[in-house]
């Protein structure tokens, strides 16, 4: 028995080897061999061929730099004209100095061709920089030419003159007022004045020289401080002028108690006119207003009104007198 067990593994291993043996020989097609890891084709990493190159980003519409443009349109004020601070001009009044340089110090004005005159040094350009620009100038000048070794100079505005705006018409100090560092819109400009008179417009008007033309932009006062036109608030510039009209006005007599000119108000009706006027007298009419108003040619025409008629400048109001 045990010989017969011993004779079936011997064969059992035999066929095993003769199996082993027959695979080496013809390796399978469905399994090739694994290559070592030092044989392995590099796979490169994936790219994206379909996206184009990087470009910058197209600023959208509303982000996208507007050309300048002369037309009086609400301007938004830029930063860097903000940071560069007032730049000298043609009749500015500087004062320099110099530390440790006494001799140096000095009072100049800025010349019709844009330039001061620094001691040592001669004229120096300066129109169009700012005062911290020409510190810089003028320091960097007296260094290289061996003048003053460690320079430190100060330059201060002392009178403002290149920069001017007028303001004429119905304000408390009508004249010509310079502009000094940082932005003027229109209500400083007649915040300088002393503001509106009481027979001054609400409208008020800048003109303002473009291209060898008169430009005009109308401001209503009210409206900027009651939130609803504070954008339409524009930015002074050298040049400009701004100018206050009489506030419109209408015209009552006959049957009033009293007769004579009035300011009119927005929205005014003719009810309101009459208690302008003080009311009707004991013989006035209520039924026989008349309003004498020019049309667009310029002609006179009267016209019967209603108490809830609106007013509209220069109308003459009269009141006849009742027959009963």
């Amino acid at each position: 028995m045990l010989r017969k067990l011993t004779a079936i593994v011997l064969s059992s291993l035999a066929l095993g080897a003769s199996a082993w043996a027959a695979d080496q020989a013809n390796p399978s097609p469905s399994k090739p061999p694994k290559a070592p890891a030092s044989a392995r084709p590099s796979v490169p990493a994936p790219t994206a061929t379909s996206a184009p190159a990087a470009s910058a980003p197209t600023p959208l519409p509303s982000d996208a730099p507007k050309a300048p443009s002369d037309s009086l349109e609400p301007d938004p004020v830029a930063e860097a004209d903000l940071a560069k601070g007032y730049t000298l001009g043609v009749g500015d009044v500087v004062r320099l100095s110099v530390f440790q340089q006494q001799d140096m110090n000095t009072e100049m004005r800025v010349s019709e061709t844009g330039t001061i005159t620094v001691p040592l040094v001669g004229a120096v350009p300066v129109g169009g920089l700012s005062a911290r620009q020409a510190e810089d100038k003028i320091a960097r000048l007296l260094r290289t030419r061996g003048f003053v070794k460690d320079p430190q100079v100060v330059l201060t505005v002392v009178q403002f003159k290149s920069r001017q705006m007028s303001v004429l018409g119905y304000v408390n100090r009508p004249g010509r007022y310079a502009m000094e560092e940082g932005v003027y819109r229109i209500t400083d400009a007649l915040a300088l004045a002393g503001g509106v008179i009481p027979g001054g417009a609400d409208v008020v008007t800048l003109v303002r020289i473009a291209e060898g033309k008169p430009q005009r932009y109308d401001l209503d006062i009210p409206s900027v401080f009651k939130g609803t036109a504070s954008a339409d608030n524009l930015v002074v510039r050298n040049g400009d002028t701004i100018y206050v009209d009489r506030a419109p006005q209408f015209y009552i007599y006959g049957e009033v108690q009293r007769p004579g000119s009035y300011r009119l108000e927005k929205g005014m009706t003719v009810m309101q006119a009459l208690s302008v006027g003080g009311g009707l007298t004991p013989r006035g009419s209520r039924k026989d207003i008349q309003v004498n108003r020019r049309d667009g040619a310029g002609r006179p025409d009267n016209t019967v009104m209603q108490l809830t008629d609106l007013l509209k400048p220069d109308d003459v109001v009269y009141v006849k007198e009742s027959l009963f």
